[in-house]
């Protein structure tokens, strides 16, 4: 009997005790940066378009939406008939012309032969020489106008002024097309996330600052290269560089977290934090070997060289000390 209330006794004292304390935790104000999270969208950090240099009708179109193109690659062939039948009337132009200097050729060694013998006079000579120089002019300026409607026909192929992903493509095979209409767009110069920001975060925002990518504290990390001067709707644009960023969804938008500043706080691991009938409560040691459970609000859980925190609100103070599980 005497056993039995001694068992008894030490198994209340130990119920009593709690659980064994382990080496506490010393809390101190700690500097956290604050983020802001907004949406990046992906896109080209130039986009430029392909026009065509001549009107007419897109016989042939290439490229689609996604292809990659290189500098100078064609993307379409426009054709315009009327270009065919100045050649055509170039063509016969010429050989009148040619004719005619053949003619004037002709007269001007005939005249030659006749002044030789004194039966024609000089006069009558350098006119025939006259009319050979203009009609070799005539042929050389006809020359001329027949390359310009080569060129034009050449102007037909509509390359690639850069290489790059094409992004848009607003016409079809066979649709009729103006100069200087856009047959295709290319994205150029690399591919970026492009931040619409709130000019309030203006002051904040400085170019080499890192970003977090997607939610909460992970591994992808960007970097804001850019700060573009102009505000938009109220907004800020900025560009941000990822690694390994997926440029096969132009467009496409994702979580970004900028950091807004720092402010002091107070950090728990968050291993220390127990949830009990819906109230988080940590362990704090007392006097003596004593160990007090104190009701506290948590806030943003953060990662710190590996480690899991979380802030706490209220409910400590600096200095107390945090035991451990």
């Amino acid at each position: 009997m005497l056993l039995r209330i001694t068992l008894a006794a030490a198994v209340f004292s130990v119920w009593l005790s709690g659980p064994a304390i382990s080496e506490p935790v010393i809390l101190k104000q700690q500097q956290v940066v604050d983020y802001k999270a907004v949406y990046g969208t992906v896109e080209a950090k130039d986009e430029v378009p392909a026009r065509a240099r001549i009107g007419g009708t897109i016989v042939s179109l290439q490229v689609s939406e996604g292809d990659i193109v290189t500098a100078g690659q064609v993307l379409a062939t426009i054709v315009d008939d009327k270009i065919d039948f100045q050649l055509r009337a170039s063509d016969a132009r010429l050989r009148a012309l040619q004719s005619a200097y053949d003619n004037a050729q002709s007269e001007l060694k005939r005249a030659q032969e006749l002044i030789a013998r004194g039966a024609t006079t000089a006069q009558r000579r350098d006119a025939l020489q006259t009319q050979v120089d203009v009609a070799r002019n005539n042929i050389t300026a006809a020359v001329q106008d027949r390359k310009v409607l080569e060129q034009q026909r050449a102007d037909g192929a509509v390359s690639a002024p850069e290489a790059g992903r094409v992004i848009i493509v607003p016409l079809t095979q066979g649709a009729v097309v103006l100069p200087g209409e856009t047959v295709a767009t290319i994205g150029v110069g690399g591919y970026f996330l492009r931040l619409a920001i709130p000019e309030r975060y203006r002051q904040t925002l400085r170019q080499g600052t890192a970003i977090q990518i997607g939610p909460g504290s992970g591994a992808a990390q960007g970097r804001l290269v850019k700060i573009y001067p102009q505000i938009e709707n109220g907004r800020v644009i900025a560009d941000v560089t990822v690694a390994n960023l997926d440029q096969e969804l132009l467009k496409s938008r994702i979580l970004v977290r900028i950091p807004l500043g720092t402010r002091p706080a107070l950090l728990v691991p968050l291993s220390a934090v127990e949830t009990r009938f819906g109230l988080d409560m940590v362990r704090v040691a007392g006097e003596g070997k004593k160990a007090n459970q104190r009701v506290v609000l948590v806030g943003q859980r953060r990662n710190i060289n590996g480690k899991d925190f979380v802030e706490v609100l209220s409910g400590l103070e600096a200095g107390d000390k945090v035991l451990l599980p």
